[in-house]
C-alpha cells in the first residue's frame, strides 16, 4: 500500500486513479497521518432481467397474502388525505 500526501493527491489524482483501477490501493496523508484511502471499486452485481423481477414481485405478493381490504377500499383510504 503506498502512501501519498495530500498535495501531491491533489496534483497527481489523474495518475493515483490509474494506479488505483490496477488494483493498488493508496493511503493519502495529511503532515503524515492517514486521512482517506483509494481503492478499487468492487464489481457489481448484474441487473436482473424481467423475468426475474417478476418472479420477485409474485413470490413477495404471495407472502404478503390478501387483507381484508380491497383495492377500492384502499383507494378510497388514499383519498381522505
Amino acid at each position: 500500500m503506498a502512501l501519498v500526501g495530500a498535495f501531491e493527491a491533489k496534483t497527481r489524482l489523474s495518475a493515483l486513479l490509474d494506479r488505483v483501477s490496477r488494483g493498488e490501493k493508496i493511503t493519502i496523508t495529511r503532515h503524515g497521518v492517514p486521512a482517506a484511502m483509494l481503492i478499487p471499486v468492487e464489481e457489481t452485481k448484474t441487473r436482473l432481467t424481467h423475468k426475474e423481477i417478476v418472479e420477485g414481485m409474485r413470490k413477495l405478493r404471495k407472502q404478503i397474502g390478501r387483507g381484508k381490504i380491497n383495492l377500492r377500499e384502499m383507494i378510497q383510504e388514499g383519498r381522505r388525505f
